[in-house]
């Protein structure tokens, strides 16, 4: 179920911060200028990262790997966000001067995203199991 939902929502906004570098460099300045954006954004955010590490202990199969090391990653930041805002910054300003890193890392997170909704939507297939052969029909008995 988290990657029915995580799954769309990371190709969408890797896509969308692939497409627009400048606006992101405006952006992370004016979150940065407001010290109360980034406690409260890092509050919820880690928030969800813990639900998801709590809701989604699972650590077997490429998908169930990709969702809970986003969990971490989502808890992580969020702490960031919170406890430590200007280490934050200092990471997210040097990602965003480094612009081809940056569009590959949304490429990659674009895939990733990807991978999880089609996971999450699509179901999976499932074999046909055998059934035993019988002699004796399931037929009701005549008296």
């Amino acid at each position: 179920m988290f990657a029915r939902v995580m799954g769309p929502y990371l190709a969408i906004i890797a896509a969308a911060v692939a497409l627009r570098p400048s606006d992101m460099r405006v952006m992370l300045s004016g979150f940065e200028a407001d010290p109360l954006w980034s406690w409260v954004t890092g509050a919820f955010i880690l928030l969800l990262g813990l639900a998801v590490i709590a809701l989604h202990p699972y650590w077997r199969g490429a998908a169930a790997i990709i969702v809970s090391a986003l969990g971490w990653l989502v808890a992580v930041k969020g702490l960031f966000l919170v406890a430590g805002p200007h280490t934050y910054f200092s990471m997210a300003n040097t990602a965003v001067q480094a612009m081809a890193w940056w569009r590959a890392g949304a490429a990659v997170e674009v895939v990733i995203g990807l991978y999880l909704a089609y996971v999450g939507w699509v179901p999976a297939k499932t074999r046909a199991v055998p059934q035993p052969a019988s002699s004796t029909p399931d037929l009701p008995r005549a008296a």
